[in-house]
Order: structure tokens, then sequence, then C-alpha cells
């Protein structure tokens, strides 16, 4: 899977619920009936900050990630959006 572009502005699919929890937190398609779990808390704020408005880069360096653990949270965005629980904000945009 390629790393999605650290410029790329992301938001939470429109049908997507995120819920908290001590360990990170629960994301549910209510689409696709799919869950997911964030297994971490800087994640979860990296996904919460996403608000289409703001870049993935600019994101991950909101929740103050190191260079050398970029790409570990680049790589968990991709699958999140290959899961379409994040999407590119011009197409939540279109669907609205």
């Amino acid at each position: 899977m390629d790393l999605p572009p650290l410029d790329l502005r992301l938001t939470i699919h429109p049908r997507v619920s995120v819920r908290p929890e001590p360990f990170g937190a629960l994301l549910y398609h209510f689409g696709t009936r799919q869950l997911s779990f964030l297994k971490d808390r800087t994640l979860l704020g990296i996904v919460q900050s996403l608000d289409g408005d703001r870049s993935l880069g600019e994101a991950i360096e909101l929740e103050g990630v190191t260079p050398d653990r970029v790409d570990r949270y680049r790589r968990a965005i991709g699958t999140l959006m290959a899961s379409s629980m994040l999407v590119p904000a011009a197409r939540t945009e279109a669907a609205a």
C-alpha cells in the first residue's frame, strides 16, 4: 500500500461514528457495517483533527509525532482510507 501524501486533506466519512475508549477508539461505519479499532491515542488525535481543512501532515504535526514515526501513522491512515473510514475532503463535500 502506498503511503498517503502529507498534503492530502481528509475527513471522517459522514457515516462513521468515532467512540473514544481508554485504549484508543472504536470506529463504526454505518454504511459498510465495518468496525475498526484504533489502539493508539495519538492516532485517534490525528483522526479527530482531520476536518477537511487540515492536511494529513498538519494533523500529524499537531499531535507531536516525531519524524521517525510519521510513516507509521501514514500507514495507519492509509488503512483507514482503504476501509472508507476516512475520505478525501472533496469527496465528502460532493456527497453533502
